[in-house]
């Protein structure tokens, strides 16, 4: 009975044995793939925490250039067409906070109404913007932006004000990009009558609404 009874407890041991152990086993797997986890988070917020510092440097560095047109215009007394070497012809706005140069062009000037075919006489307008992004501007990365009137879409073959100025934005994209603008340095976007700059409740201001905007970022 004795021997029986000790091999009964003798079995109790190493079944008992056997489950401590795996359960050891199983933590030891748990933890080393939370320390894995771990591992890669800390690579991840490294990553993310040199990003930011990169991306702070030249959101600085954009502000710093924008400024520093802006303190030339002051100084100089030269409109910002003339600083940033678009052109006293040209409407050019700075932006310190997007560290951005805008030229816009309104609608007249490239395109007949209802159309996304440049006109012919506007060659002289984009030849030269080309060429100062070109000479001045080399790398920078470029927005060109369409932008349209409320005036719903009626006689025209687009499907509303947003295709068009899509398309209308294409079509200058396509054209700098012929004359040697890198087309990973490009792009093109229409916002449609969803950022008017005036009112559409007078022509006039329907006209400044109508507009192609070149947007260079100086980073």
């Amino acid at each position: 009975m004795r021997t029986a009874n000790k091999k009964t407890f003798t079995l109790l041991i190493c079944l008992v044995s056997i489950v401590i152990l795996s359960g050891c086993t199983n933590w030891k797997k748990k933890y080393n793939a939370l320390n894995v986890q771990y591992q890669n988070c800390e690579g991840s917020l490294a990553f993310l925490e040199t990003r930011k510092g990169q991306l702070e440097n030249q959101v600085v560095q954009r502000q710093q250039t924008i400024e520093e047109l802006q303190r030339e215009i002051a100084e100089r007394n030269q409109t910002p067409g003339q600083v940033t070497g678009f052109g006293e012809g040209y409407d050019v706005s700075l932006d310190p906070s997007a560290g951005t140069i805008t030229v816009t062009l309104p609608n007249t000037i490239l395109f007949s109404p209802g159309k996304a075919t440049l006109k012919k006489a506007t060659n002289t307008d984009l030849n030269h913007i080309e060429s100062v992004l070109q000479s001045r501007y080399p790398g920078k990365q470029i927005d060109v932006v369409g932008h349209t009137d409320s005036d719903p879409i009626k006689k025209s073959p687009w499907k509303d004000n947003w295709e068009l100025s899509a398309q209308r934005a294409l079509s200058v994209v396509r054209y700098l990009i012929k004359r040697g603008i890198p087309e990973e340095k490009i792009r093109a976007a229409g916002c449609g009558a969803a950022r008017p700059i005036a009112s559409n409740a007078t022509a006039s201001g329907k006209a400044r609404n109508r507009r192609v905007e070149v947007v260079v970022y100086m980073r």
